[in-house]
């Protein structure tokens, strides 16, 4: 990490603008896939996601938090899209009015559990795929460490199970 200078130094800025070439040409390939294969976008493949990790319900600002993709302020125009296509549904939180959740439909289920193989075999295929063993392991301790001190929350990629990444979709 550099200190006393006002701006990254050439190798920094290599690795600065290395990261947002890579997420660039990664996060395109896999909405082409997606979007060819299942007709969604990868947007919309996040929200499905977000919403089936939280057991099919999110309240409208947890999705918010939780998405990878977009940004929190796109999220209503983005949940919007899905409930037209029948996706997701919006429901009053009985508790109080005044909350929205965000909910996946069979239909939204069956649109992920079709297109989640399609997914994964493209972050193999353009990500870590192309990586050499270990490098994963430190990829992941680098971005935990970055994470750690941008939004304060300690991540622990040593717990990490990611071997029902392809299965996690179920009926």
């Amino acid at each position: 990490m550099a200190t006393g200078r006002r701006g990254p130094t050439p190798e920094e800025m290599m690795a600065w603008r290395g990261l947002l070439r890579t997420h660039a040409l990664v996060i395109d390939r896999l909405d082409t896939e997606l979007r060819q294969r299942h007709g969604i976008p990868l947007d919309w493949y996040d929200v499905l996601v977000q919403l089936h990790e939280a057991g099919g319900d999110r309240t409208m600002s947890e999705l918010a938090e939780a998405l990878l993709i977009v940004s929190p302020s796109s999220c209503t125009r983005l949940v919007d899209r899905l409930v037209a296509a029948g996706l997701v549904r919006r429901e009053v939180d009985p508790e109080d009015a005044r909350v929205k959740h965000a909910v996946l439909t069979p239909e939204g289920k069956a649109v992920l559990r079709r297109a989640a193989p399609t997914h994964l075999a493209g972050i193999r295929r353009w990500f870590t795929g192309l990586l050499e063993p270990g490098e994963a392991a430190q990829l992941s301790a680098l971005n935990a460490r970055i994470l750690e001190r941008l939004d304060g929350r300690v991540i622990d990629t040593s717990t990490l199970d990611t071997s029902t990444l392809d299965t996690r979709v179920k009926g």
